[in-house]
């Protein structure tokens, strides 16, 4: 592949809203594992006289997206119709924003290597969503479902700023986040809750070239995949000077490929026009400093709040998306309870990354323990790890065990005792399995008394084996050092 072009990237993102019914319509929204067609009325069927009332729901999660973008919504702003036709479009036009949206500007903030990127928001319009045709491979016919048709969509565009899949990823995964934080989204990748389109250009100058649109990718390997394909297929046909063709594509996931499916439309293919049935969405000030005020907590606050720990980069993105992957859990919440005390916290910390969120996401339904006992959970191994009875090894399977339980054990001291996780601290029985490790291991004595310390860990580590690693370790190194004077 030639590194002569550089390439541009902008994304489209269909975020869709967690209302209870659709944009116009009284229909569910929620159509994941619904049969086909039966998520529908007489709006979403387009039958001539049905008239779209808008969801005013829809309108307060718009809002607080753009707050979340660090924009602010318009107080005036209209509705129109895209004109293309499609039998998932049975109106013959989707109901969109053209020239005055209800988000105009804003930016996504992310790390990427470490180093901050800002990419702005051109825009985001409210709109339909349009119904979902498939074609079932070896059949000559196309099946229709219409459950998605009326479903209400926020398309946040972003400004063409990216220069590399890696960076494209790191930007839809933000906005992710940003859009469940909000609780705009339910955010479901699998069932299209969030689906990226993907512009990519490749230019030898300041010029943009001619794009290509790779559309309804749903996962960030997916968006990640797809550009770093489109780089390489359109820098090839550059050095073969042949012209890049203005087009829409598609993902072909078995084949780690984009496929051509129709040559890109332009605006004025659409005949927008204002839509007659809807009057324009006209809010006041008022209206969203109530919103503002009610917003949830985004992902920059719990970064702020988890800096004070001095955890790295890594272990906070993977709380942030564990704490929307298991949202019963609340770790954010769990966190903020301990920060009072860092040290307390993180601990917490560790075990969460390290233990509980590992075992939710390899086996989810052996997790038992309700989320309200994790706090009492916690505080109650944190006391028992500091008080000597339990070692990191033992508080991790106690931990492990107690998660699996229905409810939280009364008394978590027996529960440990009962599972034989509390560590020995019997001076007299240590001893003498300190005796027996030190007849047994004559040359790690010599090398102690000779000043090489690092033996005193192998010792201590043989005594943890014979004790079944009941051992309390500090009292074992006292006894050691002890005997060998």
């Amino acid at each position: 592949m030639s590194h002569k072009y550089r390439p541009t990237i902008g994304i489209e993102c269909h975020v869709q809203l967690k209302t209870k019914t659709k944009l116009f319509s009284g229909a569910n929204n929620d159509a994941r594992n619904a049969e086909p067609n039966t998520l529908v009325n007489h709006i979403d069927f387009g039958l001539p006289g049905a008239l779209p009332v808008f969801n005013r729901e829809a309108l307060q999660l718009a809002v607080r997206a753009a707050l979340a973008l660090k924009s602010e919504p318009e107080l005036f702003s209209t509705f129109d119709r895209k004109h293309y036709f499609y039998p998932d479009l049975p109106m013959g036009y989707q109901i969109t924003q053209y020239d005055q949206p209800i988000i105009s500007g804003g930016q996504v903030n992310f790390k990427l290597d470490g180093q901050a990127k800002t990419v702005g928001i051109t825009r985001a319009h409210l709109e339909s969503d349009a119904g979902k045709s498939t074609h079932p491979e070896g059949s000559a016919i196309s099946l229709v479902d219409l459950n998605r048709a009326g479903t209400p969509l926020l398309e946040i565009v972003s400004e063409p700023e990216m220069h590399t899949a890696a960076e494209a990823r790191a930007y839809t995964e933000e906005l992710y986040l940003l859009m469940r934080y909000a609780d705009v989204t339910e955010g479901d990748l699998y069932h299209g809750n969030m689906r990226f389109d993907v512009n990519v250009s490749l230019s030898q100058t300041d010029e943009l070239g001619v794009r290509s649109e790779t559309k309804n990718l749903n996962s960030f390997r997916a968006v990640e995949k797809a550009i770093a394909y489109e780089i390489k297929r359109q820098s090839e046909l550059l050095d073969a000077g042949k012209a890049i063709i203005q087009e829409t594509r598609g993902w072909n996931e078995a084949k780690q490929k984009t496929v051509s499916q129709r040559t890109k439309e332009n605006a004025d293919d659409y005949r927008y026009m204002p839509d007659p049935d809807l009057p324009p969405l006209v809010i006041d000030q008022a209206y969203i400093e109530k919103i503002r005020a009610e917003l949830p907590n985004l992902p920059d606050f719990w970064r702020k709040e988890l800096s004070a720990l001095q955890l790295d980069e890594d272990q906070i993105q993977l709380l942030l998306e564990a704490n929307i992957d298991f949202e019963a859990i609340g770790y954010m919440a769990l966190i903020k309870a301990f920060l009072s005390k860092v040290d307390l916290a993180k601990t917490l910390v560790n075990w969460l990354v390290n233990i509980e969120i590992p075992l939710m996401r390899s086996s989810e339904n052996s997790v038992k323990l309700i989320s309200s006992a994790r706090n009492q959970l916690y505080s109650d191994v944190m006391q028992l790890s500091k008080s000597g009875q339990l070692s990191s090894t033992g508080a991790k399977e106690l931990i492990t065990k107690l998660l699996m339980e229905p409810e939280l054990p009364s008394d978590i001291t027996s529960f440990a005792e009962q599972a034989n996780l509390l560590q020995q601290s019997d001076q007299n029985e240590i001893e003498t399995i300190v005796k027996r490790v030190l007849d047994a291991n004559p040359n790690a004595v010599k090398d102690i008394q000779k000043g090489e310390t690092k033996a005193i860990g192998f010792l201590i580590g043989q005594v943890m084996s014979q004790s079944a690693g009941r051992a309390n370790p500090e009292l074992t190194r006292q006894i050691i050092e002890q005997l060998l004077k």
